[in-house]
């Protein structure tokens, strides 16, 4: 059973629960790992974030950092005005053309947070659950945004060399280190109506190490607060779907051939009671979680 919930935003609440939410991917980078930077300009990223709507997401998740396996992050990545100028753009063009679209910016810095709610954003999605920029702690707080804490082991440079864990340990790790940090966002003053988690597949996770997550998501749901999962094209698909190359080497699927591998772990995902799920083919998408909703429904 899924529970429900009501998540509070800046003046407006979404019901939790009753079917899956969709986010939309809107990367705005040069540099990202699943689109290779196809809407880098501000007029593509528009145009795709207007496309996503039209197919049916609920909620745009817009991002101007990657922060794919060995990206340099904090004072070594890409600065907060930069982001802005990648970003706000398409905020500002998404809010002219549809009042109602709820945004997100997924961002790690407290200055490009501030910016963008002010622009139009309501959620805050941040890959570092408030552990990258001292300040975000009191700017999420001040902000009264919905906020997505999503758990990373280490930083993205970090992750090639992190030491293996069991499933066991891992779902451990991830469920004690998110208890921990929402525990920080509460006690800083937000509200804990406003806190989404997300177990941060991929982040710091190793390949094998996805899978006891996903599998054994439900038991995250002890946390008490909802769940979103991301795990659109990530590289554990693409592994799992490695095929022999004509040279007889094995070569993982690159993540434009990762759309099944990555519906079915969507299902999965809705099944173990993710309330949203974060992907980058929205239609698709949607037609999974409509069955995988209905599969909750006749267990109910």
């Amino acid at each position: 059973m899924r529970p429900h919930y009501q998540w509070k935003l800046g003046d407006r609440c979404l019901e939790l629960g009753a079917r899956t939410l969709i986010m939309g991917v809107v990367n705005v980078t040069p540099d990202s790992f699943s689109d290779t930077g196809r809407h880098f300009s501000p007029e593509h990223a528009i145009g795709h974030a207007l496309r996503l709507l039209y197919e049916g997401a609920d909620i745009l998740d817009i991002g101007g950092e990657s922060t794919r396996p060995g990206a340099k992050v904090g004072e070594a990545g890409v600065s907060a005005a930069e982001e802005l100028d990648r970003v706000l753009p398409v905020i500002e063009a998404i809010r002219k053309q549809s009042r109602s679209a709820l945004i997100s910016i997924d961002t790690y810095k407290a200055e490009v947070a501030r910016a963008c709610v002010q622009a139009g954003a309501e959620i805050v999605n941040d890959v570092s659950a408030a552990r990258w920029d001292s300040a975000m702690l009191r700017a999420l707080a001040e902000l009264q945004c919905g906020v997505v804490l999503m758990h990373s082991r280490g930083r993205p440079e970090d992750w090639r060399t992190l030491p293996r864990l069991s499933g066991d340990t891992m779902l451990e790790l991830v469920g004690r280190e998110l208890n921990e940090w929402s525990t920080a966002l509460v006690n800083a003053g937000v509200e804990c109506e406003r806190i989404v988690l997300d177990p941060g597949f991929g982040f710091g996770k190793n390949f094998e190490e996805n899978y006891p997550l996903l599998a054994r998501l439900g038991q995250l749901h002890a946390l008490g607060f909802p769940l979103l999962t991301g795990t659109s094209r990530k590289s554990f698909i693409g592994r799992t779907l490695a095929d022999h190359g004509p040279t007889g080497e094995k070569k993982d699927a690159p993540p434009d051939e990762r759309l099944y591998g990555t519906l079915a772990t969507v299902v999965a995902a809705i099944l173990g009671g993710a309330h949203i799920v974060r992907v980058h083919d929205v239609k698709p998408a949607i037609d999974a979680a409509r069955v995988a909703d209905a599969i909750l429904a006749a267990n109910a």
